[in-house]
């Protein structure tokens, strides 16, 4: 059995210990997990998924079920600065050492299984969980979710988010086919929970296949905007006027009301009061979702990189007016439809500047341009060999008024936010 020193020793081997990055499947999970006894936890679980709002989804949830008095235990992907990101109890991200001894468990249990980084890492999560003794987990799906390492766990309430197309490469090419994998977190009989307003009939159909209790906009619950604020119905409550939420951007309305369609389907195990959503939607914070620097010239952090996030970016820019210009700070993974993401944004965008992003996947700035360039010659562009460089120069020639935004990638927004830790 391997042994490391360290956290980052431990993450550096994980990475080699698998063939292949991303390989979806439940077999060799789930043989690990049983060896680990990890399959009948005590405590509830709510698994999601969906192309865009998972992670917001969980933090409200999280912020809500901690405002009404609950131990919540979060597990998340991807991380931004530090891989603790991912694993949160009672609110608290798990120290290194934590984390090392649960490294530890994995690797004694899983004898000559060959397990991927993110199979490595939710199995030392749930051991983590187990340990800690939560009243509830919330789980984010990291790829599709019918065969996403989280899935071996039965989920007590279900929700998918938004749908686009993203990860075509593994989870299919349609929004159909997306939504039937997506759906394959859905237990029988349970709750079965969809923000999205407009899903592909993939997923109503899989809830039902299963008869599963299926929520969806208009099928159990609705929302509308307010003035100064929000409602949620449904058919058993009704909640006036509540606040937004935190989270900046008009489609976080949107998530929050699967979040309480979600709460609602567990209150008779988890009840919480008005108090509680109100305490927890003004509460919750998730870095690089919209996230604003303030500053002479503002800065904002946007993981966006597939075009339903872009139109989501466009119209909260489109709606903070300012002055100035719009200067973006771009870098996109070369698996991604950088297209029809810049096509979405580039409305709202004065002037580009480019990002190489490393590794395998990593567009080139130069790439980033064509492409740019190839839907509208007469776009602003420079290029530069990383983000930290193009950040730079953005704010070097933003003059007071104008904005930087950064976005296309985690990795570019990770960059970053380095930069202001």
């Amino acid at each position: 059995m391997i042994h490391c020193s360290s956290l980052a020793d431990w993450l550096d081997w994980q990475e080699t210990l698998h063939p292949k990055k991303i390989d979806l499947g439940l077999e060799r999970v789930l043989q690990v997990a049983e060896r680990m006894q990890l399959l009948t936890p005590r405590y509830g679980i709510v698994t999601v998924a969906g192309t865009n709002g998972k992670g917001s989804s969980v933090a409200m949830l999280d912020a809500i079920l901690s405002s009404a008095g609950y131990r919540t235990a979060c597990y998340s992907s991807p991380h931004l600065l530090r891989y603790n990101e991912r694993i949160r109890i009672a609110g608290k991200e798990v120290d290194d050492e934590a984390l090392c001894k649960a490294f530890e468990c994995v690797e004694q249990a899983r004898g000559d299984t060959s397990l991927s980084y993110f199979e490595f890492g939710t199995l030392a999560a749930l051991s983590l969980f187990r340990a800690a003794c939560p009243d509830i987990a919330l789980l984010e799906v990291g790829m599709g979710g019918r065969l996403d390492a989280v899935n071996i766990l039965d989920a007590d309430a279900a929700l998918v988010t938004s749908i686009d197309i993203d990860h075509s490469a593994w989870l299919g090419t349609d929004r159909e086919a997306i939504g039937r994998e997506k759906a394959g977190i859905f237990r029988k009989g349970r709750a079965a929970v969809c923000s999205d307003p407009n899903p592909p009939a993939s997923v109503p159909r899989q809830a039902q296949s299963l008869s599963a209790s299926w929520y969806a906009p208009g099928c159990g619950f609705e929302w509308n905007t307010t003035e100064t604020g929000w409602n949620w119905y449904s058919d058993k409550n009704a909640y006036q006027e509540l606040p937004l939420p935190a989270l900046p951007g008009a489609h976080q309305v949107q998530n929050a009301a699967g979040v309480l369609m979600v709460l609602e389907t567990l209150a008779g195990r988890f009840p919480v009061t008005r108090s509680a959503i109100e305490q927890g939607l003004a509460r919750v914070t998730l870095a690089g979702r919209c996230q604003v620097l303030p500053g002479t010239v503002e800065t904002i952090l946007d993981v966006a990189h597939n075009p339903d996030a872009a139109e989501q970016l466009a119209l909260m820019l489109h709606n903070r007016v300012i002055p100035g210009r719009t200067r973006v700070v771009l870098g996109m993974l070369a698996d991604k439809d950088v297209a029809g993401f810049v096509a979405m944004l580039a409305p709202v965008v004065n002037d580009w500047y480019l990002a190489t992003l490393p590794g395998e996947r990593g567009l080139s700035a130069g790439d980033l341009g064509q492409l740019i360039k190839r839907r509208d010659p007469t776009e602003t562009i420079q290029s530069f060999r990383d983000v930290v460089s193009a950040f730079q120069q953005a704010h070097a020639d933003a003059k007071s008024g104008d904005r930087v935004v950064v976005c296309g990638s985690f990795l570019t927004v990770a960059e970053v936010l380095a930069c202001h830790v």
